[in-house]
């Protein structure tokens, strides 16, 4: 037996023997255990199914795919800043490095809006769409656990209701005034539509246990627990930045850029989304003024957001 090969029995012995289990037992499962495969491992032909299509129209299936892509890529960027955010005190080093994945993985939704652009043909999409009512992209929850994690609460409030909340609200409240609720009610009767009914039926528990526990320990609350100095340092404000206004209007403009070309360009008149919400008040960044860290931003900055005058 060779030096390498004892020193990790001795290893798996002691790992074993930490969780009162037997070594020897495990070895032997090796023993019958089948050699892994990229689709085993990967899950492919799983995967690969869940695409199910409710029209026979082709460019249907390009819209599901890409929603599914779009939700991995949300997962990926939980999975970091679950990390990051649960970190105690984390070096600088680690921050960055953190936000930096998060900011790629929303660079890359980003770019990837010429597939939904240009990738589909109008008039198939606005005929699949209606088989879609009343569902809508509003209702990803990933999103919105998104949003949770990467600033205080009082920032996603509706800009209205803003000097009515602080940190003794409720979480029910909150959530009440959440800037996204006013894109789900009747604007005169306040009266919620089916789309937001069922979104908060499905999902109010899991926000409100998000809003609470990240709370303090959100993207902001751990750039603010890094040392004075690297708090202004300019690549890493600038970085901080990147990711707010990527989020908040890179990403978003190009969401509504994409919907205007085929909501309006159909030629079937204005339109309205597939859940009945108001979409470009609801998107367009200039009239939700969804800031992660305003902080970061001069007067002048706050005051043209999500106009084109609005830079990084």
């Amino acid at each position: 037996m060779t030096p390498g090969i004892k020193d990790q029995l001795d290893q798996l012995e002691n790992k074993f023997q930490a969780i009162s289990q037997k070594t020897e037992t495990h070895l032997e499962g090796l023993l019958w255990s089948k050699p892994i495969t990229y689709w085993d491992y990967i899950q492919t032909d799983a995967l690969l199914n869940l695409q199910i299509q409710r029209t026979t129209l082709p460019d249907e299936m390009v819209f599901i795919m890409y929603h599914q892509v779009n939700e991995l890529l949300f997962k990926m960027i939980l999975w970091e800043m679950d990390q990051l955010c649960h970190t105690s005190k984390p070096e600088t080093a680690y921050f960055t490095e953190k936000l930096m994945r998060i900011s790629r993985y929303f660079d890359m939704l980003t770019t990837s809006f010429d597939i939904m652009g240009d990738g589909m043909d109008i008039e198939q999409y606005m005929k699949f769409r209606n088989t879609l009512t009343p569902a809508s992209g509003f209702q990803s929850a990933q999103y919105r656990l998104i949003e949770f994690c990467s600033t205080d609460l009082i920032n996603l409030i509706d800009y209205r209701y803003r000097k009515t909340i602080d940190r003794t609200t409720s979480y029910e409240f909150a959530m009440e005034h959440l800037y996204w609720q006013a894109a789900g009610k009747d604007y005169h009767t306040g009266e919620k539509s089916y789309l937001l009914k069922e979104f908060e039926r499905k999902y109010k528990p899991q926000f409100l246990s998000y809003m609470e526990e990240y709370n303090t320990i959100n993207v902001w609350q751990k750039f603010k627990e890094l040392p004075e100095g690297d708090q202004k340092n300019a690549d890493l404000v600038k970085a901080m930045r990147h990711y707010d206004h990527t989020v908040n209007i890179t990403w978003v403009m190009q969401h509504l850029n994409t919907a205007k070309k085929y909501i309006e360009g159909s030629g079937k008149g204005d339109g309205e989304a597939t859940g009945g919400s108001d979409w470009k008040k609801y998107m367009h960044p200039k009239y939700q003024r969804r800031i992660f860290f305003p902080e970061l931003w001069s007067p002048e900055e706050l005051a043209s957001w999500g106009e084109e005058k609005n830079v990084e």
